[in-house]
């Protein structure tokens, strides 16, 4: 049971298939109804998607039009394919393949792969990065941890966008991607790595796509195989869809266009990993007879946090902007959310910390809470936080529930005494199952009262903890449950990954949180420079933050906390703001960018281009503010940079470095001191703007018209990575 499921653990299965039906509103009984031909699902965040579609397989199922095992449905974590599973359990729609994209492809790649190719299909590896990092050790080339990391995301881009390192440069530059290195030098390390894999005989997780694509396009009796074995196809969140998983579900598909598909440009936000709403957006025109469902009521969040959500996406710009949904609350009125500015970060998550336990002692479950953020580096003081405030809590991206060791070893303990009965000396006294499972996992290292701290013994107690709770609400359903009962109920959600609640407050990355909610969400960081994060300066960019906070925002059902703080640590400075996504919708603030007002008829909006996003850079500089937090800047230094000094710098070192050095040729030419040309905060603003044009090279603070003419070309030649046209060195 994943924090997202907020429904009775064991439901009775349906008695008919009419009664798959019931409970649904009249957009998903739409949905489920739907059996036949393309169909298009728009479903906003908390507008019951997954329930419609599970509904709509296991209808069809009971219904006899749709044969389980002729059905695929693909989503993109095993934890959105085990809830499917569970689901489609608890509907009696039992035997349907519910599967991520890679899982469905490897099964098949494994199947396939010795009449295909022969022999066995060559090993999985679990980390690229390693393989990267020897890569780049070939090649010369150093990279520190974060270029690694960098590097690799960059290879995975290009693989799920079908590009081959002989392209990449060319590919990169047209798809706008900020290169964490020289793109040929990235393209030369994406070949050594493809290389090295080969002699290895080894294949990593996107070749599992590539190669089923390629086995697919080149033997057309094994595509009529596959095609013949899965008649019917839906696919989840299909705004994340990359070229690469599109043109897998093309192969599978054929001529056929028997498929379903669900998403919401407005939760577009992995478009770094080459995922793409173009597919979602564009599929009416590709199947223009398609039964299209928009379902926009808001089952999850009260009319507050539904308004703050809609709220953010009527300033939003760009194509998926264009078709957002405007959703429509169904549950009573809640508490309005709350904004609250903290001098510095380690005071934000003490404050928060103090919030939770009060939350908690009021009642309040800790698993029905959570604390999100932008990057997990924040994880780490909000874990102290909580430790120091005796809250216990979970971090959202560790191992799956039933890989955990502790809950391997328990799996084990509970299936030995349900297999000695009443000869097991744990089980004397025990007079009902859940007293029996506290007994066996007892011997596990349960205890009645939490341990005291944080670290790896809270995380097994919890572990230890959620089973207990599960035996509890599975006597509760089925009063004659027996240990084996439990035991086989244990082992079909390990095999769906349908894990129990952790009783502890989350704590997880925007990216993370995405298809869960929770009754209380704190929002944390919430700041220019965090959110959007420092890098994110195209239009495009600064969009997909804004589509990331509403994630956010939607993941509330009852009671949402917004906060950030005005510097990072005790004693800093103070010049850091809230972030300009909540201009006009907090108190006391004003609308500095953006259209407002409620969608157009289909949640359309029109007349707005890119060019007109925000743009921290592009703005006047009258009065100066930073690029970053957005403080106004008085200092003469700083207006060179453009931002604080203790702001983070995105400056190029290696632009910076070339510019150094043909300042002091310049200098030496003019017979004049090196800051004569440029000074080094100029150079800076330079290196950290890397300018295209003579337009936005103008713009620095510090290049004039004179400067302008006279170095212009120069400077511009080498952000660009040439070198700046010789020049003859006067007598």
């Amino acid at each position: 049971m994943t924090a997202a499921t907020h429904s009775t653990l064991f439901p009775q299965v349906p008695d008919t298939a009419d009664a798959v039906l019931d409970g649904l509103d009249p957009e998903q009984r739409a949905v489920a109804t739907a059996l036949h031909g393309p169909v298009c699902v728009l479903a906003g965040a908390g507008t019951g998607k997954t329930r419609a579609i599970t509904h709509r397989i296991a209808y069809g199922v009971r219904a006899g039009i749709l044969q389980p095992s002729s059905v695929l449905a693909v989503t993109f974590t095993n934890r959105a394919a085990g809830e499917m599973r569970g689901r489609l359990r608890q509907l009696g729609a039992s035997g349907v393949q519910a599967r991520t994209f890679h899982s469905a492809a490897l099964r098949q790649l494994q199947y396939f792969w010795p009449r295909a190719v022969g022999g066995s299909l060559p090993r999985l590896v679990d980390r690229k990065i390693q393989l990267v990092a020897e890569a780049a050790a070939g090649c010369r080339v150093r990279l520190d941890r974060g270029e690694l990391r960098d590097v690799t995301g960059e290879i995975e881009w290009s693989k799920v966008t079908q590009t081959v390192p002989a392209d990449y440069t060319a590919a990169a530059a047209k798809a706008g991607r900020e290169a964490p290195r020289d793109p040929a030098e990235i393209a030369q390390l994406y070949a050594a790595y493809e290389d090295l894999k080969r002699d290895r005989g080894v294949i990593d997780f996107e070749d599992v796509l590539l190669l089923t694509v390629g086995i697919l396009q080149d033997r057309h009796d094994i595509a009529e195989e596959v095609r013949a074995q899965y008649q019917h196809f839906v696919v989840d969140e299909y705004q994340d869809v990359s070229p690469l998983q599109q043109r897998l579900l093309e192969l599978w598909l054929g001529d056929r266009d028997s498929l379903c598909v669900v998403g919401d440009a407005s939760q577009t936000i992995y478009s770094f990993t080459g995922a793409t709403p173009d597919h979602l957006l564009d599929f009416r025109t590709r199947h223009p007879g398609a039964t299209v469902v928009k379902l926009v009521r808001d089952y999850r969040s009260t009319p507050q946090v539904v308004r703050l959500a809609n709220g953010l996406l009527a300033q939003a710009r760009g194509r998926a902007a264009d078709h957002r949904l405007e959703l429509v609350s169904q549950r009573e009125p809640g508490p309005e959310p709350t904004y609250t500015e903290y001098t510095d970060e380690p005071a934000e998550a003490e404050g928060a910390a103090r919030r939770i336990r009060d939350l908690i002692a009021s009642g309040v479950p800790a698993a029905e809470i959570a604390v999100l953020f932008r990057t997990n580096s924040q994880s780490e003081i909000y874990e102290q936080a909580l430790a120091d405030a005796g809250v216990p809590y979970q971090l959202r991206g560790a191992e799956r529930f039933f890989d955990r060791p502790e809950v391997r070893k328990a799996g084990i303990a509970l299936r030995g005494a349900a297999r000695f009965g009443g000869n097991d000396s744990l089980l004397d006294g025990a007079v009902d199952l859940p007293s029996q499972v506290r007994a066996v996992l007892s011997g596990e290292g349960w205890t009645t009262e939490p341990p005291a701290g944080s670290g790896a013994v809270r995380e097994r107690w919890e572990s230890l903890a959620a089973l207990v709770n599960l035996a509890q609400d599975f006597a509760a359903a089925k009063p004659d449950a027996t240990l084996s009962d439990l035991v086989a109920e244990l082992d079909e959600r390990a095999n769906a990954q349908h894990a129990p609640t952790v009783q502890g407050v989350t704590l997880a990355s925007l990216h993370s949180a995405k298809g869960l909610e929770w009754d209380v969400v704190f929002l944390v960081g919430v700041a220019e420079g965090m959110m959007p994060i420092t890098y994110a300066r195209t239009d495009e960019q600064i969009e997909e933050e804004r589509r990331l906070l509403y994630v956010g925002v939607t993941r509330a059902r009852e009671q949402l906390h917004v906060s950030w703080a005005l510097s990072r640590s005790p004693g800093g400075r103070p010049n850091r703001r809230a972030s300009r996504f909540l201009d006009g919708l907090r108190p006391g603030s004003v609308t500095t960018a953006g259209r407002t007002g409620a969608a157009g008829s289909g949640g359309v909006e029109r007349g707005y281009t890119s060019h007109s996003a925000v743009a921290p850079r592009r703005r006047s500089r009258t009065p100066a503010r930073c690029r970053v937090c957005g403080r106004t800047l008085t200092d003469a230094g700083e207006m060179k940079l453009m931002r604080c000094e203790d702001c983070p710098s995105d400056m190029d070192e290696g632009v910076y470095e070339r510019l150094r050095e043909w300042r002091e040729t310049q200098a030496r030419r003019s017979g004049q001191p090196a800051f004569c040309v440029f000074t080094d905060k100029t150079l800076m603003a330079i290196a950290e703007t890397v300018p295209d044009d003579e337009g936005e090279l103008a713009r620095i603070p510090g290049v004039g018209v004179r400067k302008l003419h006279r170095y212009g070309a120069d400077v511009l030649a080498i952000c660009a990575g040439q070198e700046p046209e010789a020049e003859e060195d006067e007598d």
